[in-house]
């Protein structure tokens, strides 16, 4: 509801700070149009921002994996409104000056306030929207896809300045510039706070540091950290966090990793699949290195329950927050387990899983086999878990794998709304 205040409030300013005699001249309109495509281009950036903000009361309320989806439906029509007011501004000006558009272009960077830098910040938006396109994304390494997508930050505050002195809408309305102003700062507010800030404090309260690296399936290790005050870090099974291991080479990059286990003060435990670059060096940690953390975050909890009965399913390393929230669930809670692999070495903590669904009087169906022969479909779905409409299905897998089931489950009666999803994918 706010953001469409927002949104409202942007679209009247830039309206009302137009006037008959500038829309009658030449190019007046086009002009206009190409300062609202501005100015609601620039509102979606900053709506896109917040949804990756890391927000406490969002990111426990909608989950990261939501707001991932919601930042990457805006992203395209923000990139859009800004190539559009880039195309219509230089036309619309080009047409009131009777000038070429290669040579108005060269008057607007070269004549007007701050406008060879909203260029540059502009050419790091594209740059970073274009590699966040699903086909170029799952090309590039995630360690490089995530350093790319930090220019889009740059590129807004290269185009903040330009807005503020040459913004027709601001123009004898200081009060609508001051409004702008807060906006851009409440939101750089809380990246600060949120994605800086609260995660080094966190870091130094807790002071985490590696004590033992061990080999759990084939290329899937367990990493676990001693640290302080680790009874106080308010994480629920299911939960992940950002890990960035302060060592040569990986101290730079902080990846998302689901703990395998609630916290047993002083230790925290993570389970990792070696998939990248980064993901494969953290096998090769030593006893010692510091451990900072971002977190916890996602609402693949038992908090998003609404029936007494869960069906978990796993597949692979998905399996590692199933087992923490296996752990997590209230005791009274009607347990059936289904952990996915393609064969029984690649089986997560088989054992651990298996001993928590014994305590609880649950059941645990173990499908072994390549995706190719061991179909896992509506059918084998109803086979394992006949009332499976009649609980809240957790999944977590590969996205296609958690995709086809959450299908199959709709299929069997399951409202979309029992259905919680956390993929491993980027």
């Amino acid at each position: 509801m706010l953001a469409g205040i927002g949104f409202g409030a942007v679209v009247a300013a830039v309206i009302t700070g137009e006037s008959r005699a500038s829309l009658a001249a030449p190019g007046g309109l086009t002009s206009a149009a190409g300062r609202l495509a501005g100015f609601t281009g620039s509102y979606l950036m900053l709506i896109m921002v917040v949804l990756v903000a890391r927000l406490p009361w969002l990111e426990s309320s909608l989950g990261q994996d939501r707001l991932v989806r919601w930042h990457r439906t805006v992203a395209p029509w923000a990139l859009g409104l800004i190539v559009a007011h880039v195309v219509l501004i230089t036309i619309g000006y080009a047409s009131a000056t009777n000038s070429a558009l290669l040579a108005e272009i060269n008057v607007l960077i070269t004549s007007y306030r701050d406008m060879l830098a909203a260029v540059v910040g502009f050419g790091l938006l594209l740059m970073a929207s274009v590699a966040s396109y699903r086909g170029i994304r799952r090309r590039l390494r995630y360690e490089t896809w995530w350093v790319i997508h930090l220019y889009i930050y740059l590129g807004l505050a290269l185009a903040f300045a330009h807005e503020i002195f040459t913004g027709i809408p601001f123009i004898g309305h200081p009060l609508v510039r001051a409004l702008w102003i807060a906006v851009w700062a409440a939101t750089a507010g809380m990246v600060l706070a949120f994605r800086v800030g609260q995660p080094l404090w966190r870091s130094l309260r807790h002071r985490l540091r590696v004590v033992e690296v061990r080999d759990e399936a084939p290329g899937v290790i367990s990493v676990v950290c001693h640290g302080r005050h680790l009874d106080s870090l308010a994480v629920s099974g299911g939960q992940f966090l950002l890990w960035r291991f302060l060592t040569k080479g990986l101290w730079w990059q902080a990846h998302p990793y689901s703990l395998s286990a609630l916290p047993r003060p002083p230790y925290l435990r993570v389970t990792i699949k070696g998939l990248g670059d980064q993901s494969r060096a953290v096998a090769r940690l030593r006893p010692g290195t510091r451990v900072a953390i971002e977190g916890p975050y996602g609402a693949f909890t038992g908090h998003a329950r609404s029936f007494g009965g869960v069906a978990l399913i796993g597949a692979g390393v998905g399996m590692t927050p199933v087992r923490a929230l296996l752990e997590d669930l209230p005791p009274e809670t009607d347990v059936v387990v289904v952990a996915r692999a393609s064969t029984v070495q690649d089986l997560v903590h088989r054992a651990e899983v298996a001993a928590l669904v014994r305590q609880r009087h649950g059941r645990l169906h173990e499908i072994v086999g390549p995706r190719h022969k061991v179909r896992f479909n509506a059918r084998a779905l109803w086979r394992l878990i006949p009332d499976i409409a009649q609980r809240d299905i957790y999944v977590c897998g590969p996205e296609s794998f958690s995709a086809a089931v959450a299908a199959a489950a709709e299929q069997l009666g399951a409202d979309p709304g029992q259905i919680h999803l956390e993929s491993f994918s980027f």
